[in-house]
């Protein structure tokens, strides 16, 4: 099997690089190791920032989206019993974020492959990338369809959308690679519930406690977290024990406002880390999404930032076919490192701002109060917030001439 562009990984990194390739007339080939209904059903980020919501309507896959999703021009911070809401758009200009769920954004973009894309191969597992640093790279595969024989996908270029655990990373040289990492001793105790949500935008709040999160699926679902120790179980939480902990966390002195409680649907645990993988490209192997990036959830950046990989190769890999300019190509690394340390930096802030560390003293605590305290009553602070939230520009072209070095 022999194409342009293989693409390793049928997330939303993946998927939507497949799609602006087909719009742009270069063949691609998916291989994704899960089947179709797992792939659909995988719980992952919620909140679209203002330019994925954009480049998802520019692909054709935003009709159920604008149909279904939530458009968000907010959120509120909770503190010291305190209520303060961030207005994005009169912060940006404009901008807002939009509540759909990741696993809608595949159903949506594996509904337009299937139907009009390349070879998009489920139950496909990417066993290795071979001769990156080559001007024909490959991919050995297994394909469970075609009773699991072992087969090749020759390529132009190879993209690893397959996530920390894949083998796209580990064709990288050692020699050549750089990580940068940090792990944090909480993770969050994640519930679905269903409640209609107890607040028309999401809610972060830090309490002596720990941190907690109001969400929403749907207009009828609710999505909440609880910070909990590293490695609890989910199963050691009892249904009122978790709606008891919110209640106390999101507690403030509004007697109007009062946390609905429902059927929890779903219980879960999610760690928090911080991850860069430099460089995110070696030869003809091109590195995206949690391949190459990964941040804690606070900052809600993760499906973001591999949203704006692809879009970034993709418009590299038009340039180099329409014009033989190999310049875009050849600074993707560098173009998406610069947004993406924007979001660690951005993910990291919102993580230590509203966490309490296990060993945190009264010290750290007032600390903590005071930066929300800044946030909440300097403009320049929350409008920081305010662009970080909405949205870093996806590449180079499309950040302000001001901020460009």
């Amino acid at each position: 099997m022999r194409t342009t562009v293989g693409i390793i990984g049928a997330g939303p990194a993946g998927l939507l690089l497949a799609r602006l390739l087909h719009q742009a007339g270069i063949a691609s080939v998916v291989l994704e190791s899960r089947d179709r209904a797992y792939v659909e059903r995988r719980q992952r980020a919620g909140i679209l920032e203002q330019g994925t919501v954009d480049v998802l309507r520019a692909a054709g896959a935003g009709a159920r989206m604008d149909r279904e999703g939530l458009p968000h021009d907010g959120i509120e911070l909770r503190f010291a019993r305190r209520r303060h809401r961030v207005d994005f758009p009169a912060l940006t200009g404009g901008r807002s974020v939009t509540v759909y769920a990741q696993t809608e954004v595949c159903k949506d973009l594996i509904a337009l492959q299937l139907a009009e894309g390349g070879p998009l191969l489920f139950e496909a597992e990417a066993l290795a990338v071979e001769g990156a640093g080559t001007e024909s790279p490959r991919v050995r595969f297994r394909h469970e369809g075609r009773e699991g024989r072992e087969n090749v996908l020759e390529c132009d270029y190879v993209v690893g959308c397959d996530g920390f655990w894949g083998v796209a990373r580990t064709a990288v040289p050692r020699e050549v690679s750089r990580v940068f990492e940090r792990g944090y001793p909480y993770a969050w105790l994640g519930i679905l519930a269903d409640v209609p949500p107890s607040h028309d935008e999401l809610v972060y709040a830090r309490h002596d406690r720990g941190f907690a999160l109001l969400s929403m699926r749907s207009p009828s679902v609710t999505r909440a977290y609880l910070q909990v120790p590293d490695g609890t179980d989910a199963d050691d939480w009892a249904d009122d024990e978790i709606w008891d902990e919110l209640d106390r966390r999101l507690e403030t002195d509004d007697p109007q406002w009062t946390l609905r409680r429902g059927p929890v649907t779903a219980k879960s645990v999610t760690p928090m880390r911080s991850y860069v993988h430099e460089p995110m490209r070696h030869g003809r192997l091109f590195l995206a999404g949690d391949a190459a990036h990964i941040v804690p959830p606070t900052g809600a950046k993760g499906l973001n930032l591999a949203v704006g990989d692809v879009v970034t190769l993709a418009r590299a890999l038009i340039l180099l076919r329409d014009k033989g300019d190999p310049g875009a190509l050849d600074a993707y690394s560098d173009t998406c490192l610069r947004r993406v340390w924007q979001a660690e930096r951005f993910s990291y802030a919102m993580t230590t701002l509203l966490h309490r560390a296990p060993d945190a003293t009264s010290f750290d605590d007032r600390i903590q109060l005071a930066g929300l305290d800044r946030l909440t009553t300097a403009r320049s602070a929350e409008t920081d917030l305010a662009e970080a939230y909405t949205g870093f520009p996806l590449d180079e072209q499309d950040r302000p001439q001001q901020d460009r070095p």
